[in-house]
């Protein structure tokens, strides 16, 4: 396959796709390189606006693609209704007031305004009003301020403010213009009807200042009148904001960016800058025409953003890719395969992150108020911790978590950024066929690949210790490093004779000690002088049938291997077509193994047990790093192991990472029920987990403080006759006693999430999640639903 020189610079060309030996299956047509538009989601955006969309840095499972920050959290305010009785108190207050100072029921109301004007205005005595007509003038005027003074404390002790704000300006444009507009135009009408006394203060004041003689001019008039309804009009337009919906209407609105905006020539993320910035200006003009035709999708960008990035320290390398872009566009840097997309998604990815949206977080007490609706997604920096997911059969995990994983994952090695072995059942839901690039079906004729039982290793040694951990690692009385030296005393001779391991009915043979099969080992040993084989083969025969002796309990289990229905697989030698999980230390892969667990069901579990033995003792081996592995085991079921576990907690350091699902905690032997759930970064409880389940989760989350608030309410005795009746007759009318209430806050160390909350309270559908990145950062278990 072409790869355009970009992985074959890392040592690992498409000749290292692992093929079955014989004759191989009709070979696939040749990579196109004609155009293949798609987007990054079947309901998305194109290419160059998913590029444009911003994904802020955020805490660790938040969904960044598009991500908006909630508002902050406000405090809680008056309701509603207080609110709207508030108003109405106000304003019958005011006009209560209002009416009793026009009719004069008010005492010493002219007082304040004599001591400030001449006193041959008025009339003599408290209640003399105005002689002149200076004084009536000022009685006007005076009126005018006070009618403002009483709007503005009716307004502030009504809180007219803040029902304006939630039910006008709330609900936003047009509305608040419309709403505004009306209000303005009620007090235009009270304002000429001389319901609110304006427009004869205001033509007082003008007439003290600039003389009577300015009102010979209609024009003068005129003018001041227009003065008058432009300011009874211009609060009313500020709180509408009527310049901005005029603005808007006409297209003229003007959006206000988040950040700074860049120079007017600063080239945009479909544009490759970092192409441009490298002095490849055709490169970059390429990808750009590219991206804007449609020629491009998602995982081709991602693709060749991962090829820069390998290739920046390479000038050969970024020379080939070059070369290749201009030749091919988007198609340049190809997988082995020649694929460049799914045939179909079922989830929503984002390749620029590598996340997987899986679902939501709900708008739940338990859920901080900044993550309460917020995505939630998974990607490589916390699988890298690995996961354990644990609900009942039906709860959703392969369908909710299992598939989507597996899916990011076949996409991303697409775009050369990882390798993926998903293992489940025949028949599961890991995907379809045509999205992975091996396929295992154990006991399945059909199948065109095998599995390598001794995962590719040359050494006895290191054959023998992963070879017991999956024959006898869940047996606990049992130690497995006895186990494997027994194999290796088994495994080393017979190599060294035939050049390979033995297949399983051999194997089988040597274990049951069957005397011809140990009889032609050790006489091929010494007439090929392997003197030291030879030692190591005597050694087993004399521990044969000792107290302690694993040899039985291995021969046992390697007979569930050795059934007519597995006879065409685990073969061995040149003519065998066993994939090897060594495969996957340096090329991006998207391999699926199918158990037979209907008909096999301890087989698989053994077959589970090595696939994850051989796993993490690959991954702890690789000397490049650079590609993230990921095992999926859609179930764990009697797998886990102690020395497993060990290897699981080294995943992270290794860049690699495990999905374990588990139908219960039980599933695990009780020993290793701390450890596992100590060595996995991310845990996932789905709906329906039993209690004893919850509270392990419940201890792994541990607590917080919280504050609570106690209201402990008390008798009131009143201790005079007339506080007595109005008591007693409170009580017979409501039937309860007068109480008042007593309020204690304090703050108290809770579990985030207790047993019984776990096991009752979590909707179907739903699950709780925490996360942890490689490094270290974490967010607390959130409730999610999982619409992903």
């Amino acid at each position: 396959m072409d790869t355009e020189g970009t992985y074959d610079a890392r040592g690992t060309g498409a000749e290292r796709v692992p093929r079955p030996a014989g004759p191989p299956p009709a070979a696939p047509p040749p990579p196109t390189y004609a155009p293949q538009p798609r987007r990054p989601a079947a309901d998305g955006p194109g290419v160059e606006e998913w590029l444009r969309t911003p994904r802020p840095v955020r805490e660790p499972g938040v969904w960044r693609y598009g991500h908006v920050p909630r508002p902050p959290e406000k405090p809680e305010g008056v309701s509603d209704r207080s609110l709207l009785v508030g108003v109405l108190i106000s304003v019958l207050s005011g006009l209560l007031l209002w009416s009793l100072w026009r009719n004069g029921y008010i005492p010493y109301r002219l007082v304040p305004l004599k001591l400030f004007t001449p006193g041959d205005w008025w009339y003599a005595g408290t209640f003399g009003g105005p002689r002149t007509i200076e004084g009536a003038d000022a009685l006007t005027v005076y009126e005018a301020v006070l009618f403002g003074l009483l709007v503005y404390g009716c307004g502030r002790l009504g809180n007219w403010s803040e029902i304006f704000r939630r039910h006008v300006a709330g609900r936003g444009q047009p509305f608040l213009g419309l709403a505004t507009a009306a209000g303005g135009a009620l007090a235009e009408l009270l304002v000429w009807k001389d319901a609110v006394p304006l427009v004869r203060p205001v033509l007082i004041l003008v007439a003290s200042v600039a003389g009577g003689e300015i009102y010979q001019s209609q024009t003068v008039v005129n003018v001041i009148y227009a003065l008058i309804a432009l300011g009874v009009l211009w609060p009313f337009a500020r709180l509408g904001r009527w310049r901005e919906l005029a603005a808007a209407r006409r297209g003229r609105a003007a959006a206000v960016p988040d950040a700074p905006a860049g120079p007017p020539d600063a080239p945009t993320p479909e544009q490759w800058p970092e192409l441009r910035e490298a002095g490849m200006r055709d490169a970059a003009e390429a990808l750009t025409a590219e991206v804007r035709t449609g020629r491009m999708n998602d995982v081709d960008v991602a693709r060749l953003r991962h090829a820069w990035s390998v290739g920046r320290g390479h000038p050969e390398r970024l020379a080939a890719l070059t070369e290749a872009v201009l030749r091919t566009g988007g198609a340049a840097a190809l997988h082995p395969s020649g694929a460049r997309d799914l045939a179909r998604r079922t989830v929503r990815h984002d390749l620029l992150t590598g996340q997987v949206r899986i679902g939501s977080c709900t708008d739940d007490p338990h859920n901080p108020y900044a993550r309460r609706g917020s995505g939630v997604a998974l990607e490589p920096a916390l699988l890298g911790t690995s996961l354990l997911a644990v609900g009942p059969p039906g709860a959703g995990k392969s369908a909710r978590l299992v598939r989507p994983v597996v899916e990011s994952l076949a996409l991303q090695a697409l775009a050369g950024r990882a390798a993926v072995l998903a293992v489940g059942g025949a028949g599961g839901e890991l995907g379809p066929d045509d999205a992975f690039d091996v396929v295992v079906r154990i006991g399945d004729p059909a199948s065109v690949h095998d599995f390598d039982l001794y995962g590719g290793t040359t050494d006895p040694d290191e054959a023998a210790g992963v070879l017991a951990e999956g024959l006898v690692g869940d047996v606990t009385h049992l130690d497995s490093r006895r186990a494997a030296t027994v194999l290796a005393q088994l495994l080393g001779p017979y190599r060294a004779v035939h050049g390979h391991f033995p297949g399983v009915p051999a194997l089988r043979e040597l274990l049951d000690g069957d005397t011809a099969a140990i009889d032609a080992l050790r006489e091929a040993l010494g007439a090929g002088g392997h003197q030291s084989m030879l030692r190591e083969l005597e050694a087993r025969t004399r521990q044969k049938g000792g107290a302690g002796d694993p040899g039985p309990v291995l021969a046992d289990r390697i007979a569930l291997l050795d059934r007519p229905a597995f006879a065409p697989f685990f073969a061995t030698g040149d003519q065998a077509r066993s994939f090897s999980l060594r495969s996957l230390e340096h090329l991006p892969l998207r391999v699926r193994i199918d158990l037979p667990e209907r008909a096999h069901a301890e087989a698989s579990r053994l077959l589970t047990r090595l696939v994850l033995a051989q796993f993490t003792a690959v991954t702890a081996a690789r000397t490049d790093r650079s590609l993230f592995v990921c095992l999926v085991l859609d179930d764990a079921t009697h797998t886990v192991t102690a020395e497993t576990v060990r290897g699981i907690r080294r995943l992270r350091s290794v860049n690699a990472g495990a999905l374990l699902t588990l139908r219960t905690v039980d599933d695990v032997p009780e020993g290793l029920h701390t450890a596992l759930l100590g060595a996995v970064g991310c845990c996932m409880a789905f709906s329906g987990v039993t209690t004893w389940d919850g509270k392990r989760f419940a201890e792994v989350w541990g607590k917080e403080w919280v504050e609570t608030r106690e209201v402990a309410q008390h008798a009131v005795f009143a201790d005079q006759p007339f506080t007595r009746a109005l008591h007693g007759l409170r009580k017979l009318v409501t039937g309860k006693a007068v109480t008042r209430d007593a309020v204690t806050v304090r703050r108290v160390e809770r579990e985030r999430w207790s047993a019984s909350e776990l096991a009752y309270q979590v909707p179907p559908g739903h699950a709780v999640l925490s996360v942890t990145t490689v490094e270290g950062e974490h967010a607390p278990p959130l409730l999610v639903t999982l619409d992903g």
